[in-house]
């Protein structure tokens, strides 16, 4: 089964979770970097507009395919114009404060075959940037290629391009998702990256609010897509690991749900705090107790 896998939130999810759509889009090579071509594909997380979501009833099960364990690295790839923008301090602080807490321990309910555990730790490896080098019309090759263009290495790392908010991605960006992630072949490695939008770039599909607990929108909304591809490229890297019967992974089924809030002094909502700073961050996927989390041990 190809399973779409990115980051697309469900329209009618404000209470559920969405869905992987069931497409695929071909990969090209690069000229520069060995990249496998191939017909790829990418699991996407659906935007609030896109109608379809997985049963939240559904079990989410082990499929046999290999998942991340020890410490995974995040790599940012700033595609774009991100000049005088906030988010270059708040996403990597995100980066920084997700391994080790509580919610990430939620992953640390997936396992391999040989039944070792997801280890819920994140290390934060730092970011290069690309000034627009395909332009701000970006195809599923293109974004491919931007990963190569750094000459990745790390095979237990997520390479994640976040791009402003004057890009776009042609395969549905804001229409059908708000990112994806996949794997491929790069200079002969197994390399998991993925695609975060800027949500500024369509408020109403891809942002939860419009004020925020950082007082930047566009990356409070990039934050939650940022866990939510974490979350599904360490339990399930290959797409052949963790889901469900529908093809959803563990953060499609809690897709734009949130559990318990509190609200900042800006009248914003969060609910999660991690590294002196307030987060509004989707719900986790248990596999050990079959529903959604916002922490570790929490029932909401």
């Amino acid at each position: 089964m190809m399973r779409f896998a990115s980051y697309a939130f469900a329209a009618s999810l404000m209470f559920s979770a969405c869905v992987a759509d069931e497409d695929v889009d071909p990969a090209t090579s690069s000229q520069s970097q060995d990249v496998k071509s191939e017909t790829r594909p990418k699991h996407v997380h659906g935007a609030k507009g896109e109608a379809s979501r997985p049963a939240r009833s559904a079990a989410i099960s082990y499929h046999g395919g290999p998942v991340m364990t020890g410490t995974v690295n995040i790599h940012y790839i700033w595609y774009g114009n991100w000049s005088g923008n906030s988010a270059t301090t708040i996403l990597p602080a995100l980066a920084s404060s997700l391994g080790g807490s509580p919610y990430e321990q939620i992953n640390a309910t997936y396992y391999n075959g040989s039944g070792t555990h997801v280890s819920g730790n994140i290390s934060y490896a730092g970011s290069t940037n690309d000034n627009y080098s395909h332009g701000t019309s970006l195809s599923d090759a293109a974004i491919e290629q931007v990963v190569a263009a750094t000459n990745p290495t790390d095979t237990n790392a997520i390479y994640m391009v976040l791009t402003s908010s004057d890009v776009t991605a042609s395969s549905g960006f804001c229409t059908q998702y708000c990112g994806w992630h996949t794997d491929a072949t790069i200079n002969g490695r197994d390399i998991k990256y993925a695609f975060v939008g800027n949500p500024d770039r369509c408020p109403s599909s891809c942002e939860e609010q419009t004020t925020s607990p950082n007082g930047n929108a566009g990356a409070d909304g990039m934050a939650s897509i940022i866990a939510h591809e974490t979350e599904e490229a360490i339990s399930d890297p290959d797409l052949n690991a963790w889901y469900d019967r529908q093809g959803a992974e563990n953060a499609d089924k809690c897709a734009w749900t949130f559990g318990n809030e509190s609200t900042a002094s800006n009248g914003s909502k969060y609910n999660l705090t991690m590294g002196g700073r307030n987060w509004l961050i989707q719900r986790n996927w248990n596999a050990s107790t079959q529903g959604c989390q916002r922490v570790l041990g929490s029932t909401n």
